[in-house]
């Protein structure tokens, strides 16, 4: 049999050739199915649908954040061509889906989404909440004696339509209707219907389209409805300010699009996450047990299983996506449920981590100018679930049975989710409060300083003058997810006056990981040299801290990943900078890599590890002590490694002395900038001298909101002046916490985080530090 070939004539690998996403395991899977994907060929050609297909995070956010030469304008697009008995059918019923948000090209699309996403904010959205906190209720008194439901046949399809077309300010009546139609629209637009089902489909949408339009006449020709509340209505109202921006086709085609998106989405999402809770009861009892944790719980859950799995694109230009070059015209299919699960960006990424620090960084709301705007009414409606849950059913469990899915490429849920639980044991027998009790909500992203992490202090030995290394596990009955070689934790600790810092603050430092992360997964191992005239963690860890307390922490994340694929590595290490760089060493030796580690101090009594070293790396590992005559040749160093094995890449880590010297070697002799690497743990960028400042303004795409930021001020300053809540720990461009996504304006980096190749890009930078080299920068805020 003749191998398929791709558009640029190349033949199509096995994997590519088999790639089927109306098949059983893309449907059960989307991440697992392409894991091959993300670690081989992120991007592939896929004969069966006619388009590229992109599986890594990375890019599949600079496609989202590329409106430009990533066209939306296919999202809405047929994947299976219609029958012309179908398509006659539709053309029957009027049906005329015009550009909605969701598949509208600049710069129609931006006035629009401004002009109609007031009623998504925050504050519009709570007066939602105690009508999302009675359905939830009202649903399970329904079922909470029986024990045992079908949590989406009974309330996880019904309370989210329920609210969808209350937030939407249309009519109850046909919700049975609304179901069905829903399901066809999604079948006809990203599934693959059977001939014999495309007729009985288009007719189904075809009533839907006429369902809609006939909902819209009644509210602009009712007073009573046009004047009210809802979505729709306002939209009405807004036509009559802007009607060359909010057209009669516009809102038509918005009304069909809407209920499914703010209905089927969020069913689905529920559902899933329900399923993940409930499959690890370890996990589903901390929710239980800590409410708190929900809110970051949702967005994990969103992120490990999500119910969008894939948008479309059109590359409207030749383009370059991770090497591989597309035409223009080609159709690409972004699968967010893979890079949902890419290692680059998560770390034990196929674990469900409810204290996961950066799950808000999922794709499943998409990205940049095209994000979703009733994110926040999805996140409302599943904490609101999920705490419903938590605290009248604490004792619900999975059922045994098989899950099914619609056959589509792109929305996903389990068609059913049965569960079971001991009516006798219901909380509420015992105390009839629990009915009607509330957790306190917030309606926007987690907070993530709300999740953190518990741990323990296991063991703590003294390894070198002044250092210190600390092992830390997690609580009894908890586990700690895995982490990668080049990983740091955040530690906050408690302080007093004495230490310098505010009674009542809790500060929080970042530590890299020093072990061996395939030998000790289940530990978190880190080393803290003492700096009496430092900042006042150290001293803390090294003065207060004892073997059996407890320890808040974040992480791990990893903004210093090693290189798997890199033929060769020459690490190297100065005083505490070979903390990350043990975990490297021990990563390659373990892989069989090519590896040379050279480690520099001033002294061997205060060189940490050095014994363990030795046994581990034996000649592999060369010390250079200065007060005993050895000091690191840097020229020679990299010379000899360039010669012996082209395309070594170096990762180092020390005082910023060693690492400038180790940048101006490496530009002398032509290192390539993205072959060298860097981690530093001090900073001077603690403060702005605004004689040589400017002051510049930054938009943000969400809201079209302006921010000033004057010249004595940090971005990061600025945004949370303005009511963001941004993440920040160090506040010196040493962490990455306070990353925000840049979508245009040229940007002044001056972090310690990002590489050559990611300045390059343009499409991120480190609020606490980093500036507008211009006048002007677009926030995907």
């Amino acid at each position: 049999m003749a191998v398929p070939l791709t558009p640029v004539g190349c033949p199509v690998s096995a994997g590519a050739a088999a790639f089927d996403p109306f098949g059983d395991g893309y449907q059960q899977n989307p991440a697992a199915y392409l894991r091959w994907s993300r670690a081989q060929e992120p991007v592939f050609w896929s004969p069966l649908l006619g388009y590229w297909v992109v599986t890594r995070h990375a890019s599949i956010r600079a496609i989202f954040r590329d409106p430009h030469t990533f066209s939306p304008s296919i999202a809405l697009e047929k994947i299976t061509p219609t029958s012309a008995e179908a398509t006659a059918a539709l053309a029957g019923y009027g049906f005329a889906l015009n550009r909605t948000l969701v598949n509208e090209d600049e710069p129609a699309h931006m006035p629009r989404r401004r002009a109609l996403m007031a009623p998504f904010s925050p504050d519009a959205l709570q007066a939602h909440e105690p009508l999302v906190r009675r359905l939830a209720n009202e649903a399970v008194d329904r079922f909470i004696d029986s024990g045992r439901a079908d949590l989406v046949e009974q309330m996880l399809w019904e309370v989210p339509l329920t609210v969808a077309l209350h937030f939407l300010g249309v009519p109850e009546e046909d919700m049975p209707t609304l179901r069905r139609y829903s399901i066809a629209h999604t079948v006809n637009t990203w599934g693959r219907p059977k001939p014999d089902e495309q007729l009985a489909v288009a007719h189904a949408v075809g009533h839907f389209w006429q369902y809609a339009g006939r909902v819209l006449d009644k509210m602009r020709t009712d007073p009573a409805i046009r004047n009210g509340p809802g979505w729709m209505p306002y939209s009405i109202r807004q036509q009559a300010r802007q009607p060359d921006v909010v057209t009669d086709s516009y809102l038509h085609s918005m009304m069909m699009a809407i209920i499914v998106a703010a209905h089927e989405t969020t069913a689905h999402a529920s559902a899933n996450a329900m399923k993940q809770l409930l499959s690890q009861p370890q996990v589903w009892r901390q929710l239980c047990e800590d409410p708190a944790l929900i809110p970051n719980a949702v967005d994990e859950c969103l992120r490990h299983d999500g119910s969008v799995a894939a948008w479309r694109r059109l590359a409207t230009s030749d383009v370059v996506i991770d090497g591989v070059s597309i035409a223009a015209g080609s159709k690409l299919l972004i699968v967010t449920a893979s890079g949902n699960h890419d290692p680059r960006r998560f770390e034990d990424p196929d674990a469900l981590d409810i204290r996961r620090d950066n799950a808000t960084d999922h794709l499943t709301f998409g990205h940049g100018a095209h994000q979703c705007l009733g994110r926040e009414l999805a996140r409302m409606e599943m904490q609101v679930f999920i705490q419903t849950f938590a605290r009248r059913l604490p004792h619900l469990r999975l059922s045994e049975q098989p899950f099914s899915y619609v056959p589509n490429t792109s929305f996903r849920g389990p068609e059913h989710l049965w569960v079971e639980w001991d009516p006798a044991l219901n909380p509420e027998r015992r105390d009839s409060l629990l009915r009607g009790a509330q957790t306190p909500l917030r309606i926007g992203e987690p907070l993530r300083r709300a999740a953190m992490r518990p741990v323990v202090v296991d063991r703590i030995t003294e390894i070198a003058d002044g250092v210190r290394s600390l092992r830390l596990v997690a609580p009894p009955g908890q586990t700690l997810p895995r982490w990668t070689a080049g990983g740091h934790i955040d530690v906050e600790f408690d302080v007093d006056a004495a230490a310098g810092l505010s009674i009542g603050t809790r500060p929080s430092r970042s530590y890299s990981l020093c072990g061996d992360p395939d030998g000790e997964p289940d530990a978190y191992p880190i080393a803290v040299l003492h700096e009496p005239e430092g900042r006042g963690g150290s001293r803390w860890l090294h003065e207060t801290l004892r073997v059996g307390d407890r320890l808040d922490i974040r992480g791990p994340r990893n903004h210093f990943r090693l290189d798997e694929q890199a033929p060769a590595l020459l690490l190297i290490a100065g005083g505490i900078g070979i903390t990350p760089i043990i975990s490297m060493a021990l990563r390659a030796k373990t892989l069989g890599m090519s590896y040379a580690l050279h480690y520099c101090g001033r002294s061997r009594r205060a060189m940490a590890f050095v014994d363990a070293l030795k046994a581990a790396h034996g000649s592999q590992m060369k010390l250079h002590v200065a007060d005993e005559g050895t000091r690191a040749d840097l020229p020679a160093l990299l010379a000899q490694m360039r010669s012996a094995e082209p395309g070594t890449h170096v990762y180092a880590c020390g005082p910023p002395r060693m690492l400038q010297a180790l940048a101006a070697v490496a530009s002398d002799v032509g290192w390539p900038a993205d072959a060298v690497h860097t981690e530093h743990f001090v900073s001077t960028l603690t403060e702005l001298d605004p004689s040589l400042e400017h002051a510049f303004e930054v938009e943000l795409a969400d809201t079209g909101r302006t921010v000033q930021v004057a010249a004595d001020q940090t971005l990061l300053s600025a945004l949370r002046n303005a009511g963001l809540a941004i993440l920040s720990d160090c506040e010196e461009g040493l962490c990455g916490s306070c990353e925000v996504s840049v979508l245009q304006g040229e940007v002044d980096h001056r972090d310690q985080v990002l590489t050559t190749a990611e300045r390059a890009t343009g499409s991120k930078l480190m609020s606490c530090c980093s500036r507008a080299r211009g006048g002007r920068l677009v926030l995907g805020l």
